[in-house]
């Protein structure tokens, strides 16, 4: 073999060597590309689902961001409107403790009822003696009608008529008035306590006005507002 032949053989070798390395190099090129689109698609989705999630995250929050408002609101409403009621209730008490002022204008109806709150404020303490306090503008019409508030007591309670005393001293605040709307204040009626403190019974309208409207409240609100706010 001459020069000319092994020239072509290492040619011919060299050409092959470069179109295999050629088509490696493709091979790897392609491959590389296949590995970059693979992993770019993955951090693609990874980024997608961070995304979602952050969304979702932030949907529950404006989701529960809007049921705590509206449960502030729906309490706030309700609290307005049992504020309103018991303002609506308050003055229907308030117009019930005016018109007790009105009993005591009328003396011989007012002498009856002291004669009865006294003889009720007896049955309930059963003492033989007493101390009984009333307004000082009542004085002369509890004592008027004292004795005979007595005697129906011990027929009633089968009983020796007991010893109530007046206190002189100490008298139930005045009615209401304009010049002193927030002090102390009774609109009628007696109070009367065992002789060593220890019993009382106070029955004042002013009282029993407080115990017929705690009785008679639910009574009331389902006249006034039919179903109770929850």
């Amino acid at each position: 073999m001459n020069d000319a032949d092994v020239s072509r053989q290492i040619q011919q070798m060299v050409r092959f060597i470069r179109q295999e390395a050629e088509e490696k190099a493709n091979e790897i090129s392609v491959s590389a590309e296949e590995e970059f689109n693979i992993e770019k698609l993955q951090l693609v989705e990874a980024e997608k689902r961070k995304i979602r999630q952050e969304y979702e995250r932030k949907e529950k929050q404006v989701e529960v961001r809007k049921k705590i408002e509206y449960s502030m609101q729906l309490n706030a409403s309700r609290l307005k409107v049992l504020q309103a009621q018991d303002d609506l209730v308050n003055t229907m008490k308030d117009s019930a403790a005016k018109e007790l002022l009105r009993v005591s204008g009328d003396s011989n109806a007012y002498g009856k009822l002291l004669k009865d709150l006294i003889v009720q404020s007896l049955l309930r303490l059963k003492e033989p003696s007493v101390l009984l306090r009333c307004r000082e503008a009542d004085h002369g019409l509890v004592k008027s009608v004292l004795e005979e508030a007595k005697k129906e007591y011990a027929e009633k309670a089968n009983v020796h008529a007991p010893n109530v005393t007046i206190d002189e001293r100490v008298y139930l605040p005045p009615p209401p008035s304009h010049h002193d709307a927030h002090g102390p204040s009774c609109s009628g009626g007696v109070v009367l306590a065992s002789q060593d403190g220890k019993i009382v019974c106070e029955n004042t309208l002013d009282a029993r006005l407080d115990v017929v409207f705690r009785q008679k409240l639910p009574e009331i609100r389902k006249a006034l507002f039919g179903r109770v706010v929850a």
